[in-house]
């Protein structure tokens, strides 16, 4: 059945960013893209409304068993939207792993090196195209172990991946005359899959961690500001774009807006304590309400009284106190750590 251009407008339009036109013209790589990305960040959905019309010529002419005209595979063969694309998915691949799935052992090593390879080959795979998976994680792992344990290893990693995909850059196979169309429950799977895959983690992450998740969202911030020191026209772009959806926001509901409020709004978030910042209160004596001067006079008072030099008589009981006041203090002062950066 052939594809028709006002139905795919029509989807595009409703549901573009959850890529549901990419549904309906078969193109499931560029569907789970627009899925996880909701639709490339707004601009590739946007970008593609010029589109459509070959898109739907495309599908069109695979259902009616013709083959596609091709240039000839070549590294050259990747424009400069589909580079940039990758480089951009990829730093957002491995930023949620960074959020959600730093914890677990041999993160640099794997998990990011693989999870900012898959977002490069995903991107790599849309439309016609393809690359080489294999040799795109391989540089990714090559790369994650130069840059472990940098905040910012998410960039080098997906723009090392990027060049090698666009190197090995080739086609997809045709597929033979009158084969037919796979049916929509098993692509829905895949897709479902694909999607549960990436989310999982970091929705987990964000529920059931919410202070870390704000603690590393705010370091990367710093750290990404803090890389543009030297250029200062460039950090203040950087920040104007930081807080443009806040302002979006504010013109869309009437509000106002104000230069602290993103700084309200994470002392707001980080006010809860969690199970283990609450019993950390609890041994160093201390409410809720604790500023970082008190957090470190109390600190420093305990220790005096625990230290294991001033209780000969007790050198075990002193010993564990003494280790779980220090323990208690750092947990305390790593979570008013952006405060103070601040």
């Amino acid at each position: 059945m052939a594809k028709k251009v006002m139905i795919t407008y029509a989807l595009w339009a409703m549901g573009g960013p959850l890529g549901l036109h990419h549904i309906y013209l078969r193109r499931d790589s560029h569907a789970l893209l627009w899925i996880l990305t909701l639709g490339g960040f707004g601009f590739g959905w946007l970008r593609e409304f010029f589109r459509i019309p070959s898109y739907v010529s495309e599908a069109n002419h695979k259902a009616d068993g013709g083959r596609i005209r091709r240039p000839p595979a070549s590294p050259t063969s990747v424009g400069l939207i589909r580079f940039t694309g990758q480089v951009c998915v990829g730093i957002y691949f491995g930023w949620v792993a960074l959020i959600s799935l730093s914890s677990l052992r041999f993160f640099y090593f794997l998990v990011l090196p693989l999870s900012i390879g898959a977002g490069v080959h995903l991107v790599s795979s849309v439309g016609q195209q393809t690359s080489d998976l294999q040799k795109t994680l391989v540089t990714c792992i090559i790369t994650s172990s130069i840059f472990y344990g940098s905040t910012l290893s998410p960039l080098p990693i997906s723009l090392a991946a990027s060049v090698t995909a666009a190197q090995h850059s080739t086609f997809k196979p045709l597929q033979p005359p009158g084969y037919p169309p796979e049916p929509l429950g098993p692509r829905l799977y895949r897709l479902s899959f694909g999607l549960l895959a990436f989310s999982a983690p970091l929705g987990y992450c964000v529920f059931h961690n919410t202070t870390a998740t704000l603690y590393y969202i705010s370091d990367c911030i710093a750290a990404l500001l803090d890389f543009f020191w030297f250029f200062p026209w460039l950090k203040g772009v950087l920040e104007f774009f930081l807080l443009l959806p806040y302002r979006i926001l504010c013109s869309l509901t009437g509000g106002g807006f104000y230069e602290d409020s993103w700084k309200k709004m994470l002392e707001i978030l980080l006010n809860e304590y969690g199970k283990k910042e609450k019993e950390a209160l609890k041994i160093l004596s201390l409410p809720e309400e604790s500023s970082p001067e008190e957090i470190t006079r109390s600190y420093r008072e305990l220790a005096k009284v625990w230290h294991p030099d001033h209780n000969p008589e007790r050198q075990t009981e002193a010993q564990q106190m003494f280790i779980q006041i220090q323990e208690a203090y750092e947990l305390l002062l790593h979570r008013h750590k952006p405060q103070r950066r601040r």
